[in-house]
């Protein structure tokens, strides 16, 4: 850390000197435009920054399949806008690759293809994305696929099942975009500032969207098991609707928690959501009493579905835990 006087010049504006190692490394110099962004009593103080779109390029010689489409995946929420994927001569497989990447990214489109070069683009620009709409889509779409997995399991409807599995591709898009515009917030005020949202909250965002993309997954699970089983007893059913609609109470309480404007809303929704997941351990332990009494094979996939309900309303706890702390009074900064 490095200390600097604030200096009057004219009898009204007030200067301070940048120092000197961090205006080289910058290649900052006299007549140079720096940019200023006030957050409450910090002042933060980047170099103008020329382009609009951040373009990285990518060897892709011995990367291959999901490491492929993972690398892609990673340029893209690392921020790059343009990403030119390179290699002496890129395979049919290598193209396919690139392809589910492109897939799996909202706005996201090849523009250029060549024998040895591969370029894609966000035509989107998700940088001006809402964080907050994203995780709204994503609650409105989790939390439905959640209810239609259980409902495709009691009424042993195999079409429903294989809809929700399907969703889940909307999903992992969306967390995409809300992780890239994370991203950017921590790289760049201009981002955060572009946003209107805090760093803090984006921080907040993102950890509730991470816990969105787990019930998702869990509702496809519980989709695929119910595509496996046949019709399961009545009051075992009812059991797990039962508990369902607790887990999905949970999860809506906690994200009204997470959008509260009022911070008094968001202790009382938050408290209340989580000591309803205390209570949701003991409807566990009475279902799996049930689940003893049928067949095993049964009975296991059974268990694997208690357990995914289950695990959902815990991430509905962790989301109002978020809200809790999101709520909560902020020390001043010294």
């Amino acid at each position: 850390m490095e200390t600097r006087k604030v200096q009057v010049t004219g009898g009204s504006t007030y200067t301070v000197s940048l120092p000197k190692g961090w205006a080289l490394e910058n290649e900052i110099s006299s007549g140079a435009v720096v940019e200023l962004y006030s957050d409450a009593d910090t002042l933060l103080v980047t170099p103008q920054r020329a382009a609009d779109h951040q373009e990285g390029t990518l060897d892709i010689a011995t990367l291959e399949g999901e490491r492929l489409t993972r690398a892609v995946l990673s340029m893209y929420v690392s921020g790059f806008d343009i990403i030119r994927l390179e290699a002496g001569r890129i395979t049919t497989d290598q193209r396919r690759a690139i392809r589910t990447a492109v897939q799996g990214l909202v706005g996201v489109e090849v523009v250029e293809e060549e024998a040895g070069c591969v370029v894609v683009q966000d035509l989107l620009d998700s940088a001006e994305l809402s964080i907050s709409n994203a995780i709204s889509r994503m609650r409105l779409i989790a939390t439905s696929m959640l209810a239609d997995a259980v409902t495709a399991l009691v009424e042993n409807d195999d079409e429903m099942a294989t809809d929700v599995i399907e969703r889940d591709d909307d999903i992992d898009r969306l967390f995409l975009v809300v992780a890239r515009i994370f991203r950017a917030t921590l790289r760049s005020p201009r981002a955060a500032e572009g946003l209107g949202v805090s760093r803090e909250d984006c921080f907040d965002f993102h950890s509730s969207a991470r816990q969105l993309e787990r019930v998702a997954d869990h509702a496809v699970k519980i989709a695929q098991l119910a595509r496996k089983l046949d019709e399961i007893p009545a009051d075992v059913a009812d059991a797990l609707c039962a508990l369902h609609e607790d887990a999905a109470t949970i999860l809506e309480q906690a994200m009204d928690a997470l959008f509260a404007d009022e911070s008094e809303t968001a202790t009382e929704l938050g408290h209340a959501a989580l000591e309803s997941v205390l209570a949701i351990d003991e409807h566990t332990r009475t279902i799996d009493d049930m689940l003893r009494e049928l067949e095993p094979v049964q009975a296991q996939s059974l268990g694997l579905i208690l357990d995914s309900l289950s695990r959902s309303a815990d991430y509905g706890g962790n989301i109002a835990e978020t809200a809790l702390q999101k709520a909560a009074p902020r020390p001043s900064r010294v």
